[in-house]
């Protein structure tokens, strides 16, 4: 498979070991630090306690997971997709990634909100980013296509870091061959459905237009959520519900607790396989600057979770979060948020338990 993994020389048997970077039942312990009942008393891969091990040792992997060179024996697998050539406004996505990994140290075992204990029920790493080729859009789309294959193929539900929203296309190319056409649960500032800009049919103004196109999406279980902004027409949603999308303005939003929504949502879904695919922009840029196209009067963090805790039960396939662009957010909060929220995308995967 075609994916790098973030360190040259990190499985090799005699390299120091950290929590971050070994993946065995009874690893070694690193220097001067005893073992520690979070790290070391599961037979499941589980992050380093930063009682034991300090946030700034080892490997920059999501949630200092162990890296592996692919999906083989996996449940739920984080990958990264660096690519951000089809941006149309400011680019930087490609360092999504990165940023989003490093925030992520910041992260712990448990769900204490929910009581998830996705540790102690599947078995996770990071296996590394896909091998994108940022001088040709096309080119990328095939090699992350061909990616997810073998990831969705070995029976590992996907959960993918940003890049542009451009990679959700070929990620459900992967995803509806193995499950069909899925159902989507979006959330945006945008809904993605353009035809095409400049007389170019991929960029990340037209995933879900393409998605349509080749029949990936079960259409009537799709709902995009956060849609808002400028347009360059006057029904600018027409085409989304004309193909039975549900459209859900921030508006609609405002001041409002989604529970309820998502109680309706979930009724949509109904019991068929589902992708969450969750654009930062959805969020206000008061919380998440950090992106290519923000647009105002967005989303709060507090709905996100909303969001995505009400898809708990669904029949949930995939997972991404996409357009971190952190070079816009000096604070690194963006790139907290998004790694809270791949956490919390994890938390609700079919066959977490709760503690």
């Amino acid at each position: 498979m075609r994916l790098l993994l973030r360190a040259a020389g990190l499985r090799a048997p005699k390299l120091p070991v950290t929590a971050a970077a070994s993946s065995s039942s009874s690893p070694a312990v690193p220097m001067g630090l005893p073992r520690h009942p979070a790290r070391w008393g599961s037979r499941f891969h589980v992050p380093p306690s930063a009682e034991a091990v300090a946030r700034s040792v080892g490997i920059c992997s999501m949630m200092k997971l162990p890296v592996q060179g692919s999906a083989a024996g996996l449940d739920a697998a984080f990958v990264g997709v660096p690519l951000d050539t089809g941006t149309s406004n400011r680019p930087g996505a490609r360092f999504g990634p990165r940023q989003i990994r490093a925030e992520s140290s910041l992260l712990r075992r448990f769900n204490s909100s929910t009581g998830a204990a996705p540790f102690d029920s599947l078995l996770v790493a990071d296996i590394g980013d896909v091998n994108v080729n940022p001088y040709n859009l096309p080119q990328s789309c095939r090699l992350i296509r061909g990616a997810f294959q073998d990831i969705v193929g070995s029976g590992c539900v996907l959960l993918a870091l940003g890049g542009d929203h451009t990679i959700t296309y070929p990620i459900l190319q992967a995803v509806a061959e193995r499950h069909g056409p899925v159902g989507l649960v979006h959330v945006d500032a945008h809904t993605d459905t353009a035809d095409r800009a400049l007389g170019e049919k991929i960029y990340h103004g037209t995933p879900f237009r393409r998605c349509v196109d080749e029949g990936l999406l079960d259409c009537g279980r799709v709902v995009q959520i956060g849609i808002r902004g400028s347009s360059y027409g006057p029904d600018p949603y027409k085409y989304c519900r004309d193909q039975g999308f549900r459209v859900v303005l921030a508006e609609e939003c405002w001041m409002r607790s989604l529970v309820p929504l998502m109680a309706e949502v979930r009724q949509q879904m109904q019991d068929r396989p589902v992708y969450i695919s969750f654009d930062i922009d959805g969020l206000d840029p008061a919380y998440a600057p950090g992106t290519g196209t923000p647009e105002v009067a967005g989303l709060t963090p507090a709905q996100a979770l909303e969001i995505i805790r009400g898809c708990k039960g669904l029949n949930i396939v995939g997972c991404d979060l996409v357009e971190v662009a952190p070079m816009y957010d000096v604070s690194g909060n963006t790139a907290l948020l998004g790694a809270n929220l791949l956490f919390e995308m994890l938390c609700i995967l079919p066959g977490v338990k709760t503690m």
